[in-house]
Order: structure tokens, then C-alpha cells, then sequence
């Protein structure tokens, strides 16, 4: 699966790749021929490939024989389903008054620490710095009507809480139509406005796994992802350090509360209630991406440093390995990154585009070496060679320079999966 392609390749022609054909008579290289990357899956290609798990789950495969297969020599446990987790939702929000930090209590009364009073639903609290540049904050609580509840100022933290079983915190500046929180809301005040939402663990999951799995997938395959981010998001607590815990988005795992709940995402929850995957006695980090091409990658050879150095240490569950059917098929068919291509570019307009990015530029482009893989394939490091000499990046590196630099609609490189040729 491994390419070479010097200057001299004659890919357009249809040539070998990597092969170096006879130069002009004055020893002038062939130019590099026009280009396109064929590849296979969706995302980093590390533990779990979720479309992979809907192929094992359509062929019969339960939720613990699925996740065997992803995260080997892992063993089930438990943990307690309400676990907090401190989820960020919202950080350097700069509230003026006319635009003040605002949260809706939702479907039924809250409260607010230290102020003995219970506000009833649909009521808002709204914060603003009482200057410029001041970490003293203006807070006033109004009904759905417009009466004044409450008035004060305020500093460091506001928690807001739910007084009811019913009640939602509605996180109003947050731009999202899914802004709706079970919980509770802690309002970190500085200069500006951090918002983290304290949440019990499954309710948490109840918000991330139909963000991360379709609900109308089979039971098994959404009871592997619920044990996969749960295992994920234990893995990631620090309640002793910090303010949060986990991102509400693709840095750790997309979250988005209360709207996005479904009826199949809880069930999948409650019918997994606490359940992890251990390494030993330690939970394991569980990552997992869309769709794997065939094959998972082992850890350190995916994230490894920008010139592909591996800086990381082999982690035990996350071993690469073929994720195919007995029929030679992947397991991950359905996705419609299982196989991709990109656009084809002359040299030229590649050599232009590399150019734009500093851990790129080499000039302009006359050889591009994809020979270092990992075992499933994936590009570990790319060798670049122009008339300002040659650069080794990452894999990963390249696939964003590509990205950020395409002409605007052409397709991406959808992960790390590809070569100049069909994959196999």
C-alpha cells in the first residue's frame, strides 16, 4: 500500500508508481504527472469505528463482542451511573448588557446559591460585568413577564440548579437549538464567562450517544457506544483539578443535552447502566471514530508528533487489526467514506497548495514519498521534496494542509487512509 512518487513516476500516463523512467538527455527530470488520493474510512482509524460496530451489529454480533474486537483484552465493570461529570459548554463569553449572559429555567422552578428564593419556570437570570474589564458581575433574575425577581452583584462563581425532577437550565447564549441542560449550571465569572454543566454520567450519555450514533441503528451497535463513552468519559474525569472535564464537542465527544435525547439513545443508556471497559482495574480511554477502511490503527503511530516521530507509548486495547466479514467485505460498508477519492490536481496546483503552509513548503513539488505506514495502512509521516529541499510531516499534518487548502468544494482527505491508487 505503499507509494513513492518522484518526479520523474508517470502517473498520468499511467506509468509505475514509484518507478523512476528515463530522464530528457540532458538529465531534465520527467514532470510530476496530475494527481488524486483514493482512499478508505473516516477519522483517525484508533479503537472503535462506529459504522464498523453497525456492520457486527447487522451480522449478529452482541455489544460485548463487538467492543472485544476494538479494545482488545479489555474486561467489563462497573462504575456509578451517577458519577458527576463537568462538561464545558460555553468559555470566554464576554457579556455586555446588551448582550448579558442569560439562562431559562425550563419545565418547572430553580434556585440559585445563596439567594433563598425559588423562581419559577421560564424565568431568566441575566449576568453582566458591572464595567469594563471588571470581575464583579451584575445579576437580575426576571419573570417570563418582565418582573424584577431578583437583584444583585455577584462574583467568581453562580451555580444554578434545577428544583424539580422536571426542571431544565436552557443556556440561552449559547447559539444551538440543543442548549437545554439537565443538571446543573455552574457560571464561572472573570473578566469573562466560563459555563459548565455538572452532570450525573448517564444522564450525561443520554445527551452524547445519539450525537454520535444514529438512533435508528441496531440496539447492539448503540449499546457498544454507550459503553464506549461512558468508558471515554470516566476515563477523563479530574474532579480535584480544573473546572471541567470534557469538551461538549469533537475534542472529547459531541454533547448536546436534553434536545437531543431519543428514545433508542436511552435505552441503550439504561440498558448498559454503569457499564464500562477495563484495562486491569483502570477504566479505559475508549476512543473510537466513524469509519475505520478495513482496518484500526495502533495509537502511536496515529498521533504522533507533526514530522511523525512517534512520541507515544503502545496502549494495550488499542492495537490495530483487520475489521473485515469472513466474505472479505469491511465491516464498515455502509459509510459513505468507506471508499473515497479526491479531485485530480496537476502538479502545479498541489505544489500551490502545499506552499501555503509553512511545515509544507518545499517549493516547488517534485517528489511526494507515502511509504511509512502503520499496520492498517495509514500514512504515519509524509516525505515532501522540492526545489527548497524536502520536509517530513505527519500524515495528519498533511490531510489538514490538504484540507484547509483544496479549492473551495473539491473533497477532502477524510482521513489517513490513502494512496495514489484504489485501496483494496
Amino acid at each position: 500500500m505503499a507509494a513513492v512518487l518522484l518526479a520523474s513516476a508517470l502517473v498520468a500516463t499511467g506509468g509505475p508508481r514509484g518507478a523512476i523512467p528515463s530522464a530528457a538527455a540532458d538529465g531534465t527530470p520527467t514532470p510530476l504527472g496530475d494527481l488524486t488520493f483514493y482512499g478508505r474510512g473516516y477519522g483517525h482509524g484508533v479503537g472503535m469505528s462506529q459504522y464498523g460496530a453497525r456492520g457486527r451489529a447487522l451480522a449478529g454480533q452482541l455489544a460485548p463482542e463487538i467492543l472485544a474486537h476494538y479494545y482488545a483484552g479489555t474486561t467489563l465493570g462497573t462504575r456509578s451511573a451517577t458519577t458527576p461529570v463537568r462538561v464545558l459548554l460555553l468559555t470566554g463569553f464576554s457579556a455586555t448588557l446588551a448582550k448579558p449572559l442569560t439562562v431559562v429555567g425550563r419545565l418547572g422552578s430553580w434556585t440559585i446559591d445563596g439567594i433563598a428564593k425559588t423562581f419559577p419556570a421560564d424565568a431568566l437570570v441575566r449576568l453582566f460585568p458591572t464595567s469594563a474589564g471588571a470581575t464583579t458581575w451584575t445579576l437580575s433574575v426576571r419573570s417570563s413577564t418582565g418582573a424584577l425577581l431578583h437583584a444583585a452583584t455577584v462574583s467568581k462563581d453562580v451555580w444554578v440548579r434545577p428544583s424539580t425532577a422536571t426542571t431544565s437550565l436552557e443556556l440561552a447564549s449559547k447559539a444551538s437549538s440543543t442548549n437545554l441542560y439537565r443538571g446543573v449550571l455552574r457560571l464561572h465569572l472573570g473578566t469573562t464567562a466560563r459555563v459548565i454543566n455538572h452532570v450525573a454520567l448517564d444522564t450525561y450519555l443520554r445527551g452524547v450517544v445519539p450525537l454520535e450514533m444514529p438512533s435508528s441503528w441496531p440496539a447492539e451497535a448503540l449499546k457498544a457506544q454507550a459503553i464506549a463513552a461512558r468508558s471515554y468519559a470516566v476515563s477523563h474525569l479530574h474532579p480535584s483539578t480544573g473546572t471541567y472535564d470534557v469538551y461538549d464537542d469533537t475534542r472529547s465527544q459531541v454533547y448536546r443535552g436534553r434536545r437531543a435525547e431519543t428514545s433508542a439513545g436511552n435505552l441503550a443508556v439504561a440498558r448498559t447502566a454503569g457499564t464500562v471497559l477495563l484495562s486491569g482495574s483502570t477504566v479505559a480511554n475508549a476512543v473510537f471514530h466513524s469509519a475505520d477502511g478495513g482496518a484500526t490503527e495502533d495509537n502511536e503511530k496515529v498521533w504522533v508528533s507533526a514530522t511523525g516521530r512517534i512520541v507515544g507509548s503502545p496502549v494495550s486495547y488499542l492495537r490495530g487489526s483487520p475489521d473485515r466479514a469472513p466474505d472479505g467485505s469491511s465491516f464498515d460498508k455502509a459509510s459513505p467514506y468507506a471508499t473515497w477519492k479526491t479531485a485530480t490536481y496537476p502538479a502545479a496546483t498541489l505544489s500551490a497548495m502545499l506552499t501555503r503552509d509553512p511545515r509544507t513548503n518545499v517549493g516547488t513539488l517534485a517528489a511526494i514519498d507515502l511509504s511509512n505506514r502503520g499496520r492498517s495502512g495509514r500514512l504515519i509521516s509524509v516525505t515532501l521534496t522540492g526545489s527548497l529541499g524536502s520536509k517530513t510531516v505527519s500524515g495528519d499534518v498533511f490531510r489538514s494542509v490538504f484540507n484547509l487548502t483544496r479549492p473551495a468544494g473539491d473533497p477532502q482527505l477524510r482521513s489517513t487512509l490513502f494512496d495514489l491508487a484504489p485501496l483494496p
